[in-house]
């Protein structure tokens, strides 16, 4: 399922970096996993995500002690950070922010978050969201699920037909694919202009001292994503 661009060639586009989404462990368990995964320096983009947190009737608060922690560490490696669905908090935070289609509005993120920061917004397969997004200011368009996954295993996978079709955005705005991704599969799209690769359960199911050689094994199947390109 490649898809170079005419008259690219690697040394004219960048590897997609890698984006880390965290998951519902227990957050002593969770910021030493994630001490692991960014002493790697093969996390380009971090989101918190913490819905059984915010399930909790004090949610909101633990939430937002937790994150203080987290953008800390990531600072300490130079990664930036996006909170999922929460704008208020990303203000507060100082950081950027990931959209669902129905968690917030682009506009509003665009004008309250500090010039620069990130903003995503879920795209799904459509075409459409995609140009919405980029009208409205997202930073990225996210397209998925790529593949079945455990995180969310009921989501909707998307066609070969529907990625291709986001994938000529790449001029307009950053493009990010989740849902199951792996480095075992992820050639099956090399070659196409994506900025991120988004993974949840791949790296952050794992005990503590796995991540390290799983985040060695992603960084050395992205640096493979041009090689049966011409």
């Amino acid at each position: 399922m490649t898809l170079p661009q005419a008259g690219d060639t690697p040394s004219k586009r960048n590897i997609p970096k890698l984006y880390l989404l965290t998951n519902d462990d227990d957050f002593a368990l969770l910021y030493r996993k994630l001490e692991v995964a960014l002493a790697t320096r093969t996390i380009g983009l971090l989101q918190i995500r913490r819905k059984k947190v915010l399930a909790q009737a004090d949610g909101h608060l633990q939430l937002a002690q937790e994150a203080e922690h987290i953008v800390a560490l990531a600072r300490q490696y130079d990664t930036p950070v996006v909170m999922n669905d929460d704008i208020d908090l990303a203000t507060k935070l100082g950081i950027g922010v990931h959209l669902g289609q129905q968690d917030g509005d682009v506009r509003r993120a665009v004008a309250e978050l500090p010039a620069g920061q990130i903003i995503g917004r879920t795209c799904h397969g459509d075409a459409g969201f995609i140009e919405t997004a980029i009208v409205e200011g997202a930073s990225y368009a996210a397209m998925g699920a790529v593949f079945t996954s455990s995180t969310k295993p009921q989501a909707n996978t998307i066609s070969r037909e529907q990625l291709l079709a986001g994938c000529a955005f790449d001029c307009d705005i950053d493009l990010c694919v989740i849902g199951g991704l792996t480095p075992e599969n992820i050639s099956q799209i090399s070659g196409l202009p994506l900025t991120y690769i988004a993974v949840v359960g791949d790296i952050m199911d794992l005990p503590v001292a796995d991540i390290a050689g799983r985040c060695a094994v992603w960084q050395q199947a992205l640096l493979k994503w041009y090689d049966n390109c011409d």
